[in-house]
């Protein structure tokens, strides 16, 4: 064989043997891929098969009925959010059961970001412990996006009550121990757990009255037939302004802004005491990450309108914008403290 040709051969077969082995090592790392692995070429060719999000509307189940605060939160957020989405968000009002059954048709649903729910501090931090056989998991079976709003709770008066301000009714409430009533919304309600805490906190004895809703429960407070409520703002607010109620303190840990005078339970003496009822949104569990990561980088946009967090202010709402991480926190720290005051109280639902 001519040198010449020797030289073309050896060169063919070591082009040809590389060529090969490339090709081989290539189809190697698309099999790895396929089974799961971490090849570049699998994960480059699923990330570009991943559908754009959104490209339907979106449902946000509601659990409770039109009308109520948390309804007023959802339908202010949905259209400022679904503007920035490019998509209809559709509120869907599914109440009952305190709020169970709507956010437990929120975590049967597929995990793909087309489904929100609206829990509350009911839903995702008591529920569980006011009924063990609940058909979800608050925690287990949902991420947390984002904390959009807090509503504290008055300590409110009949003007009959010789207390001006929430030591002096501690005082009385000492000396005539179990005379006094408070009422709340009904057994087990947040306004009923509150209540229980301040009790045990003040060191004081009350005598729990639950009604089924706000309007009753203010009727009897208004005629003098229980002399404390533990009751909403949006509710009680009108009635502090006309006087025909006196507002002692406030539940939440800062001063709310429709009453910026008010001392909150804990700058009256009681340390460590606070009690609110926060609304945030959540998907179903194994929602991809880059879902809830959009939700959330767009609702920091919409929480921060003025005119949005105006609205709510006049509602008796505190705007918030917690994002995930720190939202789990604060059900986790609120399921484990509202545990101990069921627990110790000895409450069950009605």
């Amino acid at each position: 064989m001519k040198a010449s040709k020797r030289i073309s051969f050896w060169f063919d077969f070591v082009f040809l043997g590389a060529l090969a082995s490339w090709r081989f090592n290539l189809s190697f790392l698309a099999f790895l891929g396929v089974l799961g692995g971490d090849g570049f070429l699998f994960a480059a060719a699923a990330h570009a098969a991943a559908p754009a999000f959104p490209t339907r509307p979106i449902r946000f189940v509601v659990p409770f009925p039109p009308g109520t605060s948390t309804d007023v939160v959802a339908r202010l957020v949905s259209p400022r959010l679904g503007e920035r989405l490019g998509q209809q968000i559709v509120v869907d009002n599914r109440a009952g059961a305190s709020g169970t059954i709507g956010v437990e048709i929120a975590a049967r649903a597929v995990p793909n970001g087309y489904t929100w729910a609206l829990g509350t501090t009911s839903t995702h931090a008591l529920a569980l412990t006011l009924n063990p056989l609940l058909g979800y998991d608050p925690i287990r079976d949902f991420a947390p996006v984002m904390l959009l709003a807090e509503s504290a709770y008055f300590l409110t008066t009949h003007p009959g009550v010789p207390a001006t301000n929430l030591q002096e009714f501690i005082a009385y409430a000492r000396t005539h121990p179990g005379k006094l009533h408070y009422a709340s919304v009904g057994a087990a309600s947040l306004g009923h757990l509150s209540g229980e805490l301040l009790k045990k906190a003040a060191g004081i004895d009350m005598v729990h009255v639950p009604y089924k809703g706000s309007t009753l429960a203010l009727v009897d407070l208004l005629a003098g037939r229980v002399q404390l409520q533990i009751g909403t703002i949006p509710a009680s607010l009108p009635h502090v302004k006309a006087g025909r109620l006196r507002a002692l303190a406030v539940t939440s840990r800062e001063r709310i802004s429709v009453l910026p005078k008010l001392p909150t339970v804990a700058e009256s003496g009681l340390p460590g005491y606070h009690a609110s009822l926060w609304m945030g949104m959540f998907v179903p569990a194994r929602t991809p990450g880059a879902v809830t990561a959009l939700l959330d980088r767009e609702l920091v946009a919409v929480m921060r309108s003025p005119e949005l967090r105006e609205t709510l202010v006049e509602q008796g709402l505190e705007p918030g914008a917690t994002g995930p991480k720190a939202f789990a926190k604060v059900i986790r720290e609120d399921t484990a403290r509202w545990r101990k005051v069921i627990l110790d109280a000895g409450i069950r639902p009605e």
